[in-house]
């Protein structure tokens, strides 16, 4: 049975908020059976009480009288209610003593900021996106100026290093300024370690960051969430405002999307604690926050690689190429948010753009070339050695197409190839041929061939065996008279 205060909650999440009912049962935590339940019904009904006796009735004097005298446990209790007779079960009595010593609420100090003092950062996560062919888990960054509730966001596909450096980045240049300190939760990527009565470990390149932006790290204590409570209820308020209901068909869509939704409503909003708009308050604060350096830091995640055979590395199970004269050696690989860049000593060789795919190959174009050039060499020299296996005079020819041909390499490939159509034989007799006429090119070697392919044998004298064969040509005297009459006519 739930009372009318969680009753109301839930119609209002439904019918206002426009929740489904998954979405109502993260929220409260009851059963997807029960809201669908409360849902059907117009209006809230109590539970009709019945009279009815129960086993623990005739021993709760005696349990108050107990929890006067010291305050004992549930369990305690039930051991002694026991020696007196009580048969009934542990559940009825751990349920009545809490019923009449309810717990105690822990108290909290309410804490107090003045401008630019501090800021509060945490990571959220939100179920999975989709990028490119494949599904990644949704992370966002959030980090709240606590004296004016200035909230910065900026979704992500992971929460390393170089993501969460990169995004205090963007959150200062959002801001215009670094504020005197940040809280933060106890992250790997702040925390190292957690010493009871020691300073906590924090993560060196974390603490190189703050140095270099002038900002002191103060880690919450453990378990102690409160003490961040701004940011806490900032991904709370993420996740209830901005992503309940929201369709992301793709990773890029989101971040226009978020941007959008800081600038018209988070910052634009009547903050429950203040009062205020947060952008508003944030004009008194921005002239107490620290000026941005002039030098950004370099949040790159640095790590040694060995590129393969094939001259690749691999990264977030996609592979990326280096120059082909790199394969096999050990390099240095500089990872960021949006890019890679990998480097030979302190020599950038190669630089891709990040792709949060997966099992996707990268290859620049000038990579390759230099492999494909040693190739090339290697091809031309076996060709240059066939062609002077073909005739002793073979190398003297091709110094003559040195001297006559602009393109040597490719007449000698000619004349192999025809050493494969015709015999060696035949090639080399002819490249002696071409000595005597100087003639040094593929196209007359290949013309030589050609004649001597299609030459026929001399033809002998025509005999006539039989008189009928005999020519005999009659040819008839030629009329004259049509020059006679033309001469006349010109007389006349």
């Amino acid at each position: 049975m739930i009372d009318y205060e969680t009753y109301a909650k839930i119609k209002n999440y439904n019918e206002k908020e426009g929740l489904n009912r998954n979405q109502i049962k993260e929220l409260t935590g009851l059963s997807y059976k029960t809201i669908s339940m409360w849902l059907a019904e117009k209006s809230y009904r109590q539970r009709k009480k019945t009279d009815r006796s129960s086993k623990i009735d005739p021993f709760k004097k005696q349990i108050l009288q107990l929890l006067e005298k010291y305050p004992y446990t549930a369990a305690q209790i039930f051991l002694r209610i026991q020696e007196n007779g009580f048969d009934g079960g542990y559940t009825i009595v751990k349920d009545y003593v809490r019923k009449v010593r309810p717990a105690k609420t822990k108290a909290y100090l309410k804490l107090s900021f003045a401008p630019g003092e501090c800021a509060q950062v945490d990571w959220g996560s939100y179920g999975s996106v989709n990028v490119g062919s494949t599904r990644r888990r949704l992370s966002f960054f959030v980090m709240v100026l606590c004296y004016c509730r200035l909230m910065y966001l900026e979704f992500t596909v992971s929460q390393t290093m170089e993501h969460f450096l990169a995004c205090h980045q963007n959150a200062f240049d959002f801001f215009k300024g670094v504020p005197a300190k940040i809280m933060v939760d106890n992250l790997k990527s702040a925390v190292l370690k957690r010493i009871v009565g020691q300073s906590p470990v924090y993560n060196p390149k974390y603490l190189d960051f703050a140095n270099h932006y002038g900002f002191n790290i103060v880690a919450c204590n453990v378990g102690a969430g409160n003490e961040k409570g701004r940011v806490e209820n900032g991904v709370g308020y993420v996740k209830k405002n901005f992503l309940a209901g929201l369709e992301i068909p793709d990773f890029a869509a989101i971040h226009p999307a978020a941007r959008n939704w800081l600038d018209s409503v988070a910052n634009m909003r009547i903050h429950g604690e203040t009062h205020q708009r947060p952008i508003d308050l944030y004009e008194k604060e921005r002239s107490s926050l620290r000026a941005l350096p002039v030098k950004e830091f370099d949040v790159a995640t640095v790590s040694p690689v060995r590129a393969s055979s094939q001259f690749r590395i691999a990264v977030d199970a996609n592979r990326y190429s280096v120059p082909a004269e790199y394969a096999g050696a050990g390099l240095l690989l500089k990872t960021y948010p949006d890019r890679l860049c990998i480097y030979s000593d302190d020599k950038l060789i190669a630089r891709h753009v990040r792709s949060y795919d997966r099992h996707q190959d990268f290859e620049h174009p000038d990579h390759p070339k230099e492999l494909l050039k040693w190739r090339k060499k290697a091809r031309d020299q076996k060709i240059y050695m066939r062609f002077l296996a073909l005739s002793p005079r073979a190398e003297q020819y091709y110094r003559m197409l040195e001297q006559r041909r602009m393109n040597p390499s490719h007449h000698v490939q000619k004349i192999v190839a025809l050493s494969e159509i015709y015999s060696s034989e035949k090639v080399a007799r002819a490249l002696e041929d071409a000595f005597v006429f100087q003639a040094f090119s593929c196209e007359y070697i290949a013309n030589l061939l050609e004649q001597r392919t299609r030459c026929l044998p001399e033809p002998g004298a025509l005999h006539l065996t039989r008189s009928e064969d005999l020519l005999d040509i009659d040819i008839e005297q030629p009329d004259l008279t049509i020059y006679e009459r033309k001469v006349h006519g010109k007389q006349k």
